[in-house]
């Protein structure tokens, strides 16, 4: 019978921790890599690819931290040298540290290239047109269509009571609403429920929708005093 165990075992943790204290000295090198292309891309993520003799260096980032750290070689599987997941084994881990500084010194060419790029650039740029004068035309016809809409809602409030309500008509067949509350007017909408709103509590509506629509607005107070009218002459016919 054969001695048991047939041999003694070798501790692999000191390869261990050596390896893991390689790694970290790499993950703190790259991640100032990291941190110099986050702020030259102006990103909070991305990648840069740097090329060696021996094959290809891939650093990912994100929020301006190393993400990981990749060697491609022309031969063989790839390394993850620096990752969230497991560390990379020794001997793949050493073959591909022995190509970093060629990684390094190909990043640092990369940055030199990039150097006086900008120069020459001017910053000499045309002043930018001022939008008062179109802010001011929106405001005063809004600013009238809105107390007019105002004073509708009001007098609807009267009529129908309540404390919100809507009136609906057509104008040349198209659907034009007001939704009025206590308060006043809380939108004039124009094409349905996907329609534009000409009055609201929200965005304002373009130029060119006020110059469309606000001519067309007389023929939607028109048609409200038509509508109060009619409601006059029913109530003409009531006897006691």
């Amino acid at each position: 019978m054969t001695d048991w165990p047939p041999a003694d075992l070798e501790d692999a943790t000191a390869v261990a921790e050596y390896r893991d204290e390689l790694v970290a000295a790499v993950r703190d090198h790259a991640g100032q890599i990291a941190y110099h292309l986050a702020r030259l891309t102006g990103g909070d993520y991305g990648q840069q690819t740097v090329e060696t003799d021996r094959g290809e260096w891939t650093v990912k980032f994100e929020g301006g931290d190393l993400s990981y750290l990749r060697f491609a070689p022309k031969r063989g599987e790839d390394v993850y040298v620096v990752s969230t997941k497991h560390p990379p084994d020794p001997e793949p881990l050493a073959d591909a540290l022995a190509d970093y500084d060629a990684f390094v010194r190909g990043f640092n060419d990369y940055v030199a290239s990039l150097d006086g790029v900008l120069d020459g650039v001017s910053t000499e740029f045309p002043d930018a047109a001022s939008t008062d004068g179109v802010v001011a035309e929106r405001d005063r016809v809004l600013g009238r269509i809105r107390e007019v809409c105002d004073r509708i809602a009001a007098e609807l409030h009267r009529y129908e009571g309540g404390d919100y309500g809507t009136y609906t008509t057509r104008v040349d067949g198209t659907r034009w609403e007001l939704n009025w509350d206590r308060d006043g007017v809380s939108y004039l909408r124009i094409g349905g429920s996907d329609g534009l709103y000409l009055l609201s509590q929200y965005d304002e509506p373009s130029a060119a929708d006020i110059r469309e629509y606000a001519p067309r607005f007389r023929a939607f107070v028109r048609a409200y005093n038509e509508h109060v009218a009619e409601l006059e002459a029913d109530l003409g016919t009531v006897e006691l």
